[in-house]
C-alpha cells in the first residue's frame, strides 16, 4: 500500500518512532482543543499555546514524512495518508499501517 523500502529497516523504524512520538503528542494536544471547541472546557487560556504546539508537531510529522519519501523509505502516498489522518488527529493509524507493511516485507524471503 505504501511501498515501504526494506533496504534500511533500522533507519526507517527510527524515523517512524520519531513520527509516532510526535503523533502521540499531537493527539494529546488535539483532544483539549476539540473539547474547548465544543464548549466542554474553557479554552480561552490555552488555545494559543496548545494550538501552536499542536500545529508545530503536525508540521514536523509532515516534514519527517516528506524526508522519508525523499529518501525513498516509503511512497509519497504515506505522506498523503499522514496529512489526511493528521487533520483529525489520527496520525497513529497511518503509522500502524506502515509498520505492519514494513514487518510483512521483512518477513518475506528475499529474492535474488
Amino acid at each position: 500500500m505504501f511501498d515501504v523500502s526494506t533496504t534500511d529497516p533500522t533507519g526507517t523504524r527510527k524515523l517512524l518512532n520519531v513520527m509516532l512520538v510526535l503523533g502521540i503528542i499531537d493527539v494529546v494536544l488535539f483532544v483539549p482543543l476539540v473539547l474547548g471547541m465544543v464548549g466542554i472546557i474553557d479554552s480561552d487560556s490555552f488555545v494559543g499555546p496548545v494550538g501552536m504546539v499542536h500545529g508545530l508537531a503536525f508540521l514536523a510529522i509532515v516534514g519527517i514524512g516528506l524526508l522519508g519519501a525523499q529518501q525513498q523509505r516509503w511512497h509519497v502516498k504515506f505522506v498523503a495518508a499522514v496529512v489526511v489522518s493528521g487533520a483529525v488527529g489520527l496520525v497513529i493509524i497511518s503509522d500502524l499501517l506502515i509498520r505492519r507493511e514494513l514487518e510483512a516485507a521483512l518477513a518475506e524471503p528475499q529474492q535474488v
